[in-house]
């Protein structure tokens, strides 16, 4: 699975002109070498490291799947070069437990030795393998730190995320995407006047009169204002074509961006 979501992911970023991938590329850079200082302060520290190891354990794992899905949910939006909604933005405190979660899992793949030593050694030796991890990566050669090892890793870390959202999703995602579009994206809806007779409004089943206001979706379906903004209050899809707005459940965006990857990379197939 994660071999097919890192293709989906190569295959829209494929599409891209060379401005646009050098747009993304400084994007995921910026935010790569971010997230390097977070967790170089929280391997630093005996205090943070301790704080957020312990609220690590407090949580549950629906918990610990919410975390990893909103730090998805933020690279995703980095990948198809949108806004995160605030309701959907990551504090902190739950940043650096996303950052070390991931760390940690990553440790347990390629270095489980240096977690079977006791818990107070954890720190020094996660420390020393995120150090080596770093000098591996200032060794590159000039330039290619805008390249392919920020690029790689960071697909691939989106892919592990996928593939472990997928597993672990304990209900958060719901599959019949019957989730409410968000108050943001519905206050943006345009409205246009309508010019032409004979367009029914497929929700009420009326002619839409020339010369009245309705609502147009971004795929250019039209509605009754009346009629669009309760179902939106209960779903994000067109009722026509199903095309997704944005919604504040992290599951559903994850999945609605996803979709945008897989129908990017598919336009170039």
């Amino acid at each position: 699975m994660e071999e097919t979501s890192t293709s989906t992911i190569m295959a829209a970023l494929s599409t891209l002109t060379p401005s646009q991938f050098s747009d993304l590329t400084h994007s995921i850079l910026s935010a790569t070498l971010y997230h390097h200082r977070r967790l170089a302060s929280l391997l630093s520290s005996p205090t943070l490291f301790s704080l957020t190891l312990h609220h690590l354990h407090s949580l549950s794992l629906p918990q610990k799947t919410l975390l990893i899905a909103r730090h998805l949910l933020s690279s995703l939006h980095l990948l198809t070069a949108t806004s995160p909604p605030p309701s959907t933005a990551t504090r902190q405190r739950d940043l650096d437990a996303a950052l070390l979660l991931l760390f940690l899992c990553e440790t347990h793949n390629h270095n489980p030795h240096a977690l079977e030593a006791p818990f107070s050694q954890w720190r020094i030796n996660l420390r020393t393998i995120f150090s080596d991890s770093l000098l591996t990566l200032s060794s590159a050669p000039f330039g290619a730190c805008t390249g392919s090892t920020v690029l790689i890793p960071f697909v691939e870390t989106v892919a592990r995320c996928w593939r472990l959202v997928g597993a672990l999703d304990c209900g958060g995602g719901k599959e019949s995407g019957e989730v409410a579009a968000s108050a943001t994206a519905v206050v943006a809806l345009p409205s246009v006047e309508v010019r032409a007779g004979g367009t029914e409004c497929v929700i009420c089943r009326e002619e839409m009169g020339i010369g009245r206001d309705v609502c147009e979706l971004p795929c250019q379906h039209l509605f009754h204002w009346m009629c669009i903004l309760p179902w939106l209050g209960k779903r994000n899809t067109c009722p026509c074509c199903r095309f997704r707005l944005p919604s504040d459940d992290v599951f559903g965006e994850i999945q609605r961006l996803w979709e945008v990857l897989v129908k990017t990379g598919a336009k170039d197939s």
